[in-house]
C-alpha cells in the first residue's frame, strides 16, 4: 500500500501539470488524498463504482477511474476540471498511480525477500528463483552492515538511511527488528574491506549531521553469492555484540577484527568460571588494584617490552620488574613469558565477558 503522504505529493504534482483536481479514495470510499477536499462528497459514489464492472464512469461532470491490483480495485480516482481532455488527463493520472502502486509493491516484495534472506527463512532453490523474479543479481560481491542506535531512534535512522542512500537500486536498506538498521551493500569486484570501512565512515558522519547520536556500526565479511548474505549478517551481529564487550571505544567494528574475542563470546559461562578458578584459584584479575591493571595493560600494549613500558609509565625499569615479580608471586604467571602472558590476557577477556553477561541479567 502506498503511503498517503506519497499519494498526496503525487496528485499535487499531477494537478500542477495537468491543471485538474484529483481525489483518491480507497475501495471502501474513504478519502486518502485530494488536491481539492470538496471532491470527498463523491466518496459514496466512488465506493459503488469500485464494485461495478465498469473501468471508468462520468458523474456530475467528474470522471471516475479504477486503480487495479491483482484483479482487485485498490483505489478510485475522482477527477474534476474543465475542457474536453478531462477523460484523457484522468486516464493518464490513473495510469501514473497504477505505476506507483506496482513500484511500491515491488519494493515491498524486495524488502520482504531481503528480510527472509537475512533470517535464513528461504530454501536455496527459492533464493535464486525469487532473486531472478525481483531482478536481483545473485552472483555479485555484497556485505552486510548493521547500524545500532542506543537512543531508540532506529525508526528515524531507517528513514534517514533510505532517504540518503535508498535510491541505489543495487543496495537494500531494511530492519528485521526494532533495534538495528541493516544495509546489504553491493560492491564492485575491485572493492575490498577498506572500502567497506569507508562506507561505514560515511554513514556515521551522515547520521551525526542529522542529529543521530549513540550510533555503532559493524559489518561482516564480503560474500560472493546472494545465498551467503545471511552469513555476513550473522557476522555483523556478532561484531556488534563482541565489539560492545571488548572494543567499547570503537564506533565502527569489523567481524575480521574481533580476533579471539569472538571465540570467548561463544563460551558457556560455567566453563569461563571454571577456567578462571583453575588459573587464579579463588582470585580474579578484577581483584588487582588500578595501578597493577594499568601496568599489565600497558605491558601488553607494548608487546611485553619492559623498556618501552617503563618509559610510557614514567617509572624506572626496576620498578616495573618489581611489579611483574609481584604479579608472578600472586598468580604464578610470569607476564614476561609469552605463554603466561597469553593465558593472562585471555583470562582478562574472559572476566570482562562474564561481567558483561552478568550485567544483562539485571
Amino acid at each position: 500500500m502506498i503511503s498517503n503522504q506519497i499519494l498526496q505529493s503525487t496528485i499535487e504534482g499531477l494537478k500542477n501539470i495537468a491543471r485538474i483536481e484529483i481525489c483518491v479514495v480507497d475501495s471502501d470510499g474513504k478519502m486518502v488524498a485530494a488536491s481539492d477536499p470538496s471532491l470527498e462528497q463523491y466518496s459514496a459514489q466512488a465506493a459503488e463504482f469500485a464494485v461495478s464492472p465498469a473501468d471508468s464512469q462520468e458523474l456530475n461532470g467528474c470522471q471516475f477511474f479504477k486503480v487495479i491490483d491483482e484483479g482487485q480495485t485498490e483505489y478510485v480516482l475522482i477527477v474534476s476540471g474543465q475542457g474536453e481532455d478531462l477523460y484523457t488527463l484522468g486516464k493518464m493520472a490513473a495510469f501514473q498511480i497504477q505505476g506507483l502502486l506496482v513500484a511500491y509493491k515491488e519494493r515491498f516484495d524486495r524488502d520482504n525477500f531481503i528480510k527472509n534472506l537475512l533470517l535464513d527463512n528461504l530454501l536455496l532453490v527459492d533464493i535464486f528463483s525469487r532473486a531472478k523474479k525481483l531482478h536481483i543479481q545473485p552472483e555479485v560481491q555484497r556485505v552486510v552492515i548493521t547500524i545500532e542506535n542506543d537512543m531508540n531512534e532506529s525508526g528515524r535512522v531507517l528513514e534517514l538511511m533510505r532517504t540518503g542512500y535508498g535510491s541505489n537500486n543495487k543496495d537494500f536498506i531494511t530492519a528485521v527488528d526494532e533495534k538495528d538498521v541493516i544495509v546489504v551493500k553491493e560492491l564492485s569486484e575491485s572493492e575490498k574491506e577498506s572500502d567497506v570501512q569507508r562506507y561505514c565512515d560515511t554513514y556515521m558522519k551522515y547520521l551525526s549531521r542529522e542529529g543521530i547520536d549513540g550510533v555503532r556500526i559493524a559489518y561482516g565479511t564480503i560474500v560472493e553469492e546472494i545465498k551467503e548474505v545471511s552469513h555476513s549478517y550473522k557476522e555483523a551481529k556478532m561484531a556488534l555484540d563482541v565489539g560492545r564487550i571488548f572494543f567499547d571505544d570503537r564506533e565502527i567494528i569489523a567481524y575480521s577484527e574481533l580476533g579471539i574475542g569472538r571465540l570467548i563470546y561463544q563460551l558457556p559461562i560455567p566453563l569461563c568460571k571454571l577456567f578462571i578458578k583453575e588459573i587464579f584459584g579463588g582470585q580474579s584479575p578484577d581483584d588487582f588494584d588500578e595501578e597493577t591493571l594499568m601496568t599489565i595493560n600497558k605491558f601488553f600494549e607494548n608487546s611485553l617490552n619492559v623498556s618501552e613500558t617503563s618509559r610510557q609509565l614514567f617509572i624506572h625499569r626496576n620498578t616495573l620488574v618489581y611489579r611483574l615479580d609481584k604479579i608472578q608471586k600472586t598468580t604464578g604467571l610470569d607476564l614476561r613469558v609469552f605463554e603466561d602472558a597469553i593465558t593472562f590476557k585471555i583470562a582478562l577477556m574472559v572476566v570482562k565477558y562474564m561481567n558483561y553477561m552478568e550485567s544483562l541479567e539485571y
